[in-house]
C-alpha cells in the first residue's frame, strides 16, 4: 500500500440532523491515529480541515436541508482530494457526516477508469429527494456518486457518475428504505446484508467482496461508516442501528482488504463524540485503519 499518506479532515454535521459529528476528525486525531499509522511506517502528512461555510444562505424552499453549504464544502473537498491523489498520496478523510463521500469520491474517481467503492454501511445512503424519508443528504451520498440527486452535487468535478453500479459493494447493510431497495435490484448493486454475513461469515464475505472487485476496477475506494458497527462496539454514531458488525469481524475485514493490496484510498466517517463513551467510537476508528494499513499482532 501506498506509504504516503494524506490525511484529510472534514468537520462537517450538515448532513444529518444529530449535531457532534463535525468534532469526528479531531476525536479520531486525538485517539492516536498519526502515532498509530507512523509506527507501521508510513508518512503522514495532516492537511488539517477542510473550512466550512456556515454562513451560506439557504434556499427556504429546498426540501434538502443544508444543501448549498454542502455542495460547498464537498466540492472544496473534492480539489483537496484531486490534487493529493495526483501528488501520488493516498488519501484518508475524516469525517464528519457521510455526505463528505460526495466530495471525496468526486476528487478520487478522476483519476480511475473503473473506481470501485466498498462501502461499510449499515445504511445504504441511496436516497433521493423522490425517496428520502428526512431530506438528509447524509442518506444520499452514495447514489450522488452514482449519478443520481441534485445537479449541484452530482456535477461536482464533472457531470458523469463517479462510479458505476455494478463497481459497488455495501457491506453491513441492515437498514434500507424502500425506495433504496429498488435501486439496489434495479441498478444490480451487489449488497452483502447481515444476513449474509450472519449466515457465511465476515472472512467469505470479505473473499467474495474482494474478488468481485479485482478484475473489474483499477482502484478501490473504502468508505467506512462507524455505524456498520453495533452501536455497543460503535455507540459514538448519529443513526445507530442494533445487529450490527463487531468489533473482531470489522478487524478481519480490515486485515483482509489489507492483505489484498486493493485499497487505493479511504474515509472514516459518522464519529460522534457528544454521542460517545469516552472516545470509544474514535479509538475503534484508529484500531481498523491499524488493521487496513497493515497491523498484525505477530
Amino acid at each position: 500500500m501506498n506509504k504516503n499518506i494524506s490525511v484529510i479532515g472534514v468537520p462537517m454535521d450538515l448532513g444529518q440532523s444529530r449535531r457532534g459529528v463535525d468534532m469526528g476528525p479531531s476525536a479520531v486525531r486525538y485517539a492516536g491515529m498519526k502515532e498509530r499509522l507512523e509506527n507501521l511506517n508510513y508518512t503522514i502528512k495532516d492537511l488539517g480541515d477542510v473550512q466550512i461555510n456556515h454562513g451560506l444562505e439557504e434556499d427556504p424552499n429546498e426540501p434538502l436541508h443544508n444543501l448549498r453549504r454542502i455542495a460547498a464544502a464537498t466540492e472544496e473537498l473534492a480539489h483537496i482530494v484531486d490534487e493529493e491523489v495526483e501528488s501520488g498520496a493516498f488519501p484518508l478523510i475524516l469525517g464528519g457526516d457521510h455526505s463528505i463521500s460526495i466530495g471525496s469520491i468526486a476528487g478520487i474517481a478522476k483519476h480511475y477508469e473503473n473506481l470501485g467503492v466498498i462501502w461499510y454501511d449499515a445504511h445504504g445512503d441511496l436516497n433521493s429527494a423522490e425517496t428520502s424519508p428526512s431530506g438528509n443528504i447524509h442518506g444520499m451520498s452514495l447514489a450522488v456518486n452514482l449519478g443520481i440527486g441534485h445537479p449541484s452535487l452530482t456535477g461536482i468535478l464533472g457531470d458523469e457518475p463517479k462510479v458505476k453500479p455494478e463497481n459497488v459493494v455495501i457491506i453491513g447493510a441492515r437498514c434500507l428504505d424502500e425506495g433504496e431497495r429498488e435501486l439496489i435490484k434495479e441498478r444490480g448493486i451487489k449488497v452483502f446484508t447481515m444476513h449474509d454475513i450472519d449466515r457465511e461469515g465476515m472472512p467469505q464475505i470479505m473473499e467474495q467482496a474482494i474478488a468481485y472487485l479485482k478484475d473489474r476496477t483499477d482502484g478501490v475506494h473504502l468508505s467506512l461508516d462507524l455505524d456498520g458497527l453495533d452501536p455497543s462496539e460503535a455507540p459514538g454514531v448519529g443513526t445507530p442501528v442494533f445487529g450490527g458488525l463487531t468489533y473482531r469481524e470489522s478487524h478481519v475485514a480490515m486485515e483482509l482488504l489489507a492483505q489484498s493490496k486493493c485499497i487505493t484510498s479511504a474515509e472514516f466517517v459518522e464519529v460522534n463524540p457528544i454521542l460517545d463513551d469516552k472516545n470509544k467510537t474514535a479509538e475503534v476508528a484508529v484500531g481498523l485503519m491499524g488493521s487496513l494499513f497493515g497491523e498484525w499482532l505477530l
